[in-house]
């Protein structure tokens, strides 16, 4: 078998399998704090929140083991992506590709390609200017309960005004589900989990996963856009 970075091809398999089941859990838990927005209630829950993910040093160090997951998932997924052409004559792959898989199967490259662009868009709008730089948009900050935070609320109304990101945002979130329907399930086969006794509840959980959050996510700037949520 090939060898590479992360050693032979199976080895590949398994680290795009654990890294892409972490990143499954960060998104779990990123769109459960994100949606307190929907709470409604002037981004206090929201903003409360997001102060406690921002301040709390385990979550904060636990940023860098996501940013090296993410990584090591695009890498890992690039190569095998090369290998796997390098491997299959084009003649070959042509020949069996829509008898033997989905076209989202086969696009999980372009489809992880296209996420990663809706990242840059996204980190660079909330978390470079938050974590980083700490030149937010938004200057006011509120008082709970006497205590000071961060209107992380307000700055999100701001980005979503604009609607060229909220349709970038979207699309994002249309990707994602693709590439959640695929890899959802294709990382349980990959760890050798799919036997047939669990084989159809791990697909009706994929499938449920991969349609939820990315409606959530692409929920947040539509309402913010057409200002359901304020």
């Amino acid at each position: 078998m090939a060898k590479g970075l992360f050693g032979s091809s199976l080895v590949k398999k398994y680290w795009m399998a654990l890294t892409g089941l972490f990143l499954i859990t960060f998104l779990l838990v990123h769109c459960a704090v994100n949606a307190a927005i929907f709470v409604n209630d002037g981004g206090e829950t929201f903003n409360k929140f997001a102060h406690f993910m921002g301040t709390n040093l385990l979550i904060r160090s636990m940023e860098i083991v996501l940013f090296v997951g993410l990584l090591a998932h695009i890498v890992d997924g690039l190569m095998l992506y090369f290998q796997n052409r390098k491997a299959r004559p084009t003649a070959y792959a042509k020949q069996n590709n829509n008898s033997s898989s989905t076209w989202y199967s086969r696009s999980m490259a372009l489809l992880g390609t296209l996420i990663l662009f809706f990242l840059i868009v996204h980190l660079g709008n909330f978390w470079v200017k938050t974590r980083i730089t700490e030149l937010s948009v938004i200057d006011q900050h509120l008082y709970y309960d006497g205590e000071k935070y961060e209107n992380l609320f307000g700055e999100m109304q701001l980005v979503f005004k604009e609607l060229w990101v909220v349709i970038v945002y979207v699309l994002g979130c249309i990707s994602l589900f693709w590439h959640l329907l695929h890899g959802f399930k294709s990382a349980f086969q990959s760890l050798g989990l799919n036997h047939s006794k669990y084989k159809g509840t791990i697909a009706i959980i994929g499938d449920a996963f991969s349609v939820i959050i990315p409606a959530i996510f692409a929920a947040m700037p539509i309402a913010m856009y057409l200002e359901w949520i304020a």
